[in-house]
């Protein structure tokens, strides 16, 4: 069937529990651009005494265009299964189309078999949320490039590079800059980030060990230089912690962080606290929420309200997602 823009009829948003806070963004952004009121629906999400979720719509979707937006960091397995449980609702409902919005994708790092008997969950993960009822999905910066193909159903897998790079030349760029990436896994993020500020670029090579990380030594000149320390996401923090007492080793000046997902699961904050007075500043997006008390004086949060927007509009309209990136 060729699919005709608008055909889903009105976008209806639907907010889960684990970010609040953006998905209104999502929509005050949506209301604005397309000059009619694009609300949260009415969605009535709850946890009986037993621990099960329940989900319930205020109002009927049969026929619509419904984006259901859950990111999945901690609690992960009660956000993923809120996810899975409020797109079985939709798909009963009737939706004409159903697209899971999720800014942070869990399980991504298990994308592959790295010993015997082990799952790769980043599939399994694919496979229950196309089953649950989405028609589409959208998220933001895979660990992975290769877990697009474990959706059989279309996507959009977006970067939140283009944000973060425009904050960086605004206030970080400097003539003695250089790019440095936490480890080699993410040597091509690094090369892009290199790239496109017109900086050198330096690799962190580090050897894993169970839980347990130590950066091994440092690939280019970091001497004297300004260092913008790169990568996806920062999860227990121990890579960040590694790079900074490497970094400084090598006689690097100022150090800024750049990343996109900021799980800070376990000792994530007491790490960041122990090395926040030499990093100059933190600097993330907001697809992972974090309480206010966690917020130190030098992170700056930049939102994603505004890219998932667009790209909403666009694939409800019919337009391209591309055309936003120049691609």
């Amino acid at each position: 069937m060729t699919r005709v823009p608008g055909m889903y009829g009105d976008i209806k948003l639907i907010a889960g529990t684990a970010c609040p806070r953006l998905s209104q963004e999502i929509s005050d952004y949506l209301t604005s651009a397309c000059k009619t009121p694009v609300p949260l629906l009415d969605c009535n999400i709850r946890k009986f005494t037993n621990d099960n979720i329940y989900v319930s719509l205020g109002e009927s979707v049969r026929g619509q265009d419904v984006y259901i937006i859950q990111t999945t960091s901690i609690p992960v397995n009660d956000n993923l299964m809120e996810l899975l449980i409020t797109l079985d609702a939709v798909r009963r409902d009737s939706a004409g189309r159903i697209t899971a919005v999720i800014p942070y994708l869990a399980y991504a790092r298990t994308d592959k078999k790295d010993y015997p008997r082990t799952p790769i969950t980043a599939r399994l993960v694919a496979d229950m949320i196309q089953d649950a009822g989405a028609d589409r999905y959208m998220t933001i910066d895979l660990h992975a490039g290769q877990i697009q193909g474990f959706f059989t159903v279309p996507g959009d897998v977006l970067t939140a590079a283009h944000l973060l790079r425009e904050y960086v030349v605004t206030n970080v760029l400097r003539d003695n800059l250089v790019v440095c990436t936490m480890d080699l896994g993410f040597a091509k993020g690094g090369r892009n980030w290199a790239r496109d500020l017109d900086v050198p670029l330096a690799f962190i090579e580090k050897q894993r060990s169970d839980t347990i990380t130590r950066a091994r030594s440092l690939i280019g000149e970091v001497a004297g230089r300004d260092v913008l320390l790169v990568d996806d996401e920062i999860d227990t923090a121990g890579s960040l912690i590694q790079a900074v007492n490497l970094l400084d080793e090598k006689g690097a000046q100022a150090i800024t962080v750049v990343f996109t997902h900021a799980m800070f699961s376990g000792p994530a904050f007491e790490r960041i606290d122990a090395v926040a007075d030499r990093i100059r500043e933190f600097i993330f997006t907001n697809t992972i929420p974090q309480p206010p008390e966690k917020l130190l004086p030098n992170m700056t949060v930049i939102s994603v309200a505004g890219l998932l927007g667009e790209v909403i509009r666009r694939a409800h309209s019919g337009q391209s997602v591309g055309e936003m990136f120049n691609e």
